[in-house]
């Protein structure tokens, strides 16, 4: 393992909150220079010296290609390097049944956590193929390998960064592009807050719905803190050969090894005991 394989230039997106911020807030402490990208730009914490935190939409195309350029731009000039690992933490969830979430709803999503990743590396790949030896990372999700009831078109947009990944990193080997995923569990951050609804009134599946997303609710604000994924990100990022994927935490780990060894049928009845909770 190097040092530092990919250089010492940083770039998040989603590094407003949660997990991008914690990623932000580690890997300064850790000596990097980071620039943090979000829709709003700002933080609710002050920021380390070594941190710059901007406005930039991925689901905007000349937002995304001015401002990738203009980092590029600036990282060059400052240290004599561009960027040498992105971190793409931009993402929400949305909580309902497959059936009722409308399909403008479905898009936004995954404009904004599949097609999002995509628009960033775009510009991002060219760069970092000149540069040289670069990672990309993208916080991916148990939900990616995993599909949740209730947040079918959120694990949809996982599924769909797991495949992305896996190619990227065949495709990009020869040209010093090493790629991984973070595959994080129940994280307690604004994410939960911020979900989406999609449970209407009168729905089939409304009684159902509620209680689902009220378990996974709960387990969020119970689940571990955003620094214990950004540690994982850390550790990932300092691999000359990184692996394709990292779990975070232990019981994960396992829940992903009961997946592949179980039958499908069985493995299915293992989540709905978990995520599908009967009223009481």
């Amino acid at each position: 393992m190097t040092a530092r394989p990919y250089g010492n230039n940083v770039l998040i997106t989603g590094a407003s909150s949660g997990i991008g911020l914690a990623c932000l807030l580690l890997f300064c402490e850790r000596g990097f220079r980071v620039w943090g990208v979000s829709r709003s730009g700002t933080s609710a914490v002050s920021l380390p010296d070594a941190a710059r935190l901007s406005v930039l939409d991925v689901t905007d195309e000349q937002s995304v290609e001015t401002g990738i350029r203009r980092i590029w731009d600036e990282a060059e000039r400052e240290t004599g390097t561009g960027i040498g690992t992105v971190i793409h933490c931009a993402g929400f969830g949305i909580g309902g049944a497959a059936e009722d979430t409308p399909i403008a709803d479905v898009a936004s999503q995954f404009d904004t956590n599949y097609f999002g990743v995509l628009r960033v590396d775009r510009v991002l790949l060219p760069l970092m193929r000149e540069r040289g030896d670069s990672l990309v990372i993208v916080l991916g999700s148990i939900a990616g390998r995993i599909s949740i009831p209730f947040q079918s078109h959120y694990s949809a947009t996982k599924f769909a960064v797991e495949a992305y990944i896996e190619a990227l990193r065949m495709e990009g080997k020869h040209f010093g592009i090493r790629a991984a995923i973070i595959e994080a569990g129940d994280t307690k951050t604004e994410f939960t807050a911020r979900r989406r609804m999609a449970i209407p009134e009168g729905s089939v599946y409304r009684a159902q719905a509620v209680r689902s997303v009220a378990r996974m609710e709960k387990d969020e604000r119970n689940g571990y803190l955003p620094e214990r994924v950004a540690r994982a990100v850390l550790h990932v990022a300092l691999k000359k050969n990184p692996p394709v994927r990292q779990a975070v935490g232990f019981s994960y780990t396992l829940l992903m090894f009961l997946k592949r060894i179980l039958p499908d049928r069985l493995a299915e009845q293992v989540l709905s005991s978990m995520y599908l909770p009967k009223e009481r």
